[in-house]
């Protein structure tokens, strides 16, 4: 059983991912509080959303670690599934906890994409009535510029 010594490795794998897990649902969170502040700086958006492209990262880093490790001792696993009944049983209850999350994550995902949608949707508003109240002044501008001009004047004094 000399591939026994990967099990702990691929349960501390996936506390890990859980661990990442709960770090991104912070961050989604903390993205749905950004997108609820009418304030919104964008550069503070920018960096919460690197930060979460890091974690996701390193999530698709663990989930192929384990699974390298897993297709290593697949055959051990059910040929030897009695002795490793407890190993077994907490990797279970561990991907059991990550889907649950992983549920949750996504409907965050969904409620922030929504908003973001919104968000998006304000900034194009504001922004086209800015160009329309700028295009408005200008002509303001022009309008007033003509009234105040003579036009030259020549005056025939021969007689």
């Amino acid at each position: 059983m000399e591939k026994s010594r990967y099990i702990p490795i691929m349960i501390q794998s996936l506390k890990k991912k859980e661990e990442v897990l709960d770090a991104i649902i912070r961050i989604n969170q903390r993205q749905k509080e950004e997108l609820d502040n009418p304030s919104l700086d964008p550069d503070d958006f920018d960096a919460t959303f690197a930060e979460k492209e890091k974690l996701i990262d390193q999530l698709d880093t663990l989930d192929s670690g384990f699974q390298e490790l897993f297709e290593k001792i697949r055959g051990d696993l059910t040929r030897n599934q009695k002795e490793y009944r407890e190993e077994i049983a907490q990797m279970q209850e561990c991907i059991r906890r990550l889907t649950a999350k992983s549920a949750d994550i996504q409907t965050q995902e969904a409620r922030n994409k929504t908003l973001m949608e919104q968000k998006f949707a304000s900034v194009r508003r504001q922004a086209r009535e800015v160009r329309k109240s700028q295009k408005i002044v200008n002509q303001y501008y022009k309008n007033m510029m003509k009234t105040n001009y003579i036009e030259p004047q020549f005056t025939d004094n021969k007689k």
